[in-house]
Parts: C-alpha cells; structure tokens; sequence
C-alpha cells in the first residue's frame, strides 16, 4: 500500500521506486537525469541504497510540468 506524502515533509525521503511511481520514466533514463544535472542528486546510505527528498522530487515535477 502507497502512504500519501505531505508535500511540504522536507524530512521524507523517497527510494527509487517511489520516484518512478511520480515520475514514470524509466530507470536508465533517472539514473541519466541525476548524472546530467537534471534530476536531483541523490543520498547514498549505502552501496546499494540511495534516497532523494521529497521536497526535491515534488519540486523536479513542478518543473517538469511548468515545461510542459
């Protein structure tokens, strides 16, 4: 079950999947975005996690969508 996110948690973080539930791209083309800039940097908090703020995801999607 997906918990809904207050947008303005700053204190939450997001693992891969939930990135991809919100922005549904492809993992090569996130993985290609963070290495381009154009996605935000990512935590490591280990060798094979990493975590992004929510705050960062939310805002990534408004610029997406102020593009569009």
């Amino acid at each position: 079950m997906t918990q809904k996110i207050q947008r303005n948690d700053s204190r939450t973080l997001y693992r891969l999947p939930q990135v991809l539930e919100l922005i549904p791209i492809g993992r090569s083309t996130w993985w290609k975005w963070c290495a381009e800039g154009k996605a935000p940097k990512g935590i490591k908090l280990g060798a094979k996690t990493t975590v992004w703020k929510a705050s960062a995801i939310h805002q990534l999607i408004d610029e997406l969508e102020a593009e569009a």
